[in-house]
């Protein structure tokens, strides 16, 4: 699996950046060719973000060398690396809400008419030429505010073509899409990509990767790892590669003796959001809640919660009721709730690591209605310590973090308040495979301790390798209560596309 030494759009060769004492990349490779569309693979903190930010002129490198076209290059801003020819899609792209579909594409560089006026008539006209060449439909003259993150990065796509980009990178561009909207956003890659230009693809999602793109290259604690062609390789060897181990079992499930009914949801209705739910969880099971995007899979367990409003149906937690819409009544009972949204839901990310985990419990910790650092920090630092969250101090920003230590940060924060129940959504979204594996086995051993988790995902294999019984959302309904040994993709996804409908 060695580098193939031939011309490529950009190629990088033992590229190498520290910030003070701290490495992040010790001997970074990647060769982009045109026509083709090349996957960067590995864990959080394997150093595809600085590759990918020196590249894009964000960073300067400190040794290595970065070649464009054949000529050795050395950004020292985002608008060299743009006027060379590269563009980055992130996952949330920028765009100005206020301002006009065309207006963000050709903002700082708008076609000018007599008098060197603006000639918009040019730039719709343009724009919408762009979009029928990417083969989607967006309204140039539309105001971009509301748009779907799909949208906008179709737009951002747009922009870097009408700047002739020959080189695209795609920095975790489906973590927010639906599965339409993958589609739309690989058909459009795919027409960039016979077009002649080089397409750079980083994803968690090793399905994306094997059905994309061409090679893959791996990356694993700041060094280079490895390439390969797709058609040469499996999706076991590249997360044996990633993780620099064998990942056999990335759901090690392990069986627990279950123990009494800890939560019992009894009609839970909303109008026209979901109707009639009831279920329960016991203490050592791990229920799963399936069911195709958009379901109401995420609202159920935010009313369960009392952060989403409900219209009738009863919340009881060892057979007391919960008072609808009060989080601080939830959590006084002994619920926890880590929402899908980690950092915008569940972190402070301008905050340190212990004031994150001590968020919840701070008024416990006061003395004489004074609270200490040092309170926080020994509250945070045992939990820190239980979950292995990865930091060089307490007093580290949560923002810093990789995705999967902010992830546990935000799994310590919720079990330092001892929790009877356990509300995950999406448990190991945008996070990498081993720390997949790490997350999966926490909530087992939760699990085997008494803890009663009731976990949403959208990854089948999640649900089917870690939930002892799957119950499946179809448009605001549950279809189906499914014991784990009965439970199948094939069960599980006819449960999720038949429904009697939702009464308004």
């Amino acid at each position: 699996m060695a580098i193939q030494h031939s011309t490529a759009t950009l190629d990088m060769t033992a590229v190498s950046k520290s910030f003070g004492q701290v490495v992040a990349l010790r001997s970074g490779n990647l060769q982009a060719h045109p026509g083709s569309i090349h996957a960067l693979v590995g864990e959080n903190g394997a150093g595809k973000s600085t590759l990918v930010k020196i590249a894009a002129g964000v960073y300067r490198r400190d040794g290595g060398e970065m070649r464009l076209g054949g000529e050795v290059v050395d950004f020292g801003s985002t608008a060299e690396s743009k006027a060379a020819g590269i563009a980055v899609i992130y996952q949330e792209p920028t765009l100005f809400p206020d301002l006009s579909v065309t207006e963000n594409i050709f903002m700082g560089r708008q076609i000018l008419g007599r008098g060197r006026r603006i000639d918009r008539s040019a730039m719709y006209a343009e724009a919408a030429n762009l979009f029928t060449g990417l083969g989607v439909h967006i309204d140039p003259r539309r105001q971009a505010l509301g748009l779907s993150i799909a949208d906008q990065q179709i737009i951002e796509i747009a922009k870097a073509i009408s700047l002739d980009a020959r080189l695209l990178i795609m920095d975790e561009p489906t973590a927010a899409l639906s599965g339409v909207e993958v589609e739309r956003l690989f058909t459009v890659a795919r027409r960039l990509r016979d077009e002649g230009r080089a397409l750079v693809f980083i994803s968690h999602r090793f399905d994306e990767v094997f059905d994309l793109c061409d090679t893959i290259t791996v990356m694993r604690d700041g060094d280079y790892i490895a390439t390969a062609k797709v058609a040469d390789t499996s999706i076991d060897e590249i997360v044996a590669l990633m993780v620099g181990r064998e990942v056999s079992d990335l759901f090690p499930k392990v069986p627990a003796e279950l123990g009494a009914n800890v939560l019992h949801v009894e009609g839970l209705t909303s109008a026209g959001v979901f109707h009639d739910v009831t279920f329960d969880v016991c203490a050592g099971e791990i229920v799963g809640l399936a069911g195709l995007v958009g379901a109401g899979r995420s609202e159920i367990a935010r009313a369960i919660f009392g952060v989403d409003r409900y219209d009738s149906g009863t919340v009881t937690l060892h057979g007391k009721p919960i008072p609808a819409n009060s989080p601080r009544s939830a959590i006084q009972a002994g619920v926890a709730f880590i929402p899908e949204d980690r950092r915008r839901q569940g972190l402070v990310p301008e905050s340190t690591v212990a004031r994150n985990v001590s968020g919840v419990i701070r008024s416990t910790l006061t003395k004489a209605g004074i609270l200490t650092a040092r309170a926080e920090n020994v509250a945070a630092s045992e939990w820190a310590a239980k979950l292995e969250v990865k930091t060089a101090s307490l007093d580290m920003l949560a923002q810093t973090m990789s995705g999967g230590n902010q992830q546990k940060l935000v799994i310590a924060k919720w079990l330092a308040t001892h929790p009877s129940l356990l509300i995950i959504d999406e448990p190991t979204r945008g996070i990498d495979v081993g720390t997949k594996a790490e997350v999966h086995r926490l909530l087992s051993e939760l699990a085997v301790g008494g803890l009663a988790i009731l976990m949403i995902s959208s990854e089948l294999p999640e649900v089917l390798g870690m939930a002892d019984r799957v119950l499946v959302v179809c448009e605001g309904r549950l279809t189906a209560d499914i014991p784990r040994g009965d439970a199948t993709p094939e069960a599980v996804m006819l449960a999720a596309t038949q429904s009697v409908g939702v009464p308004s």
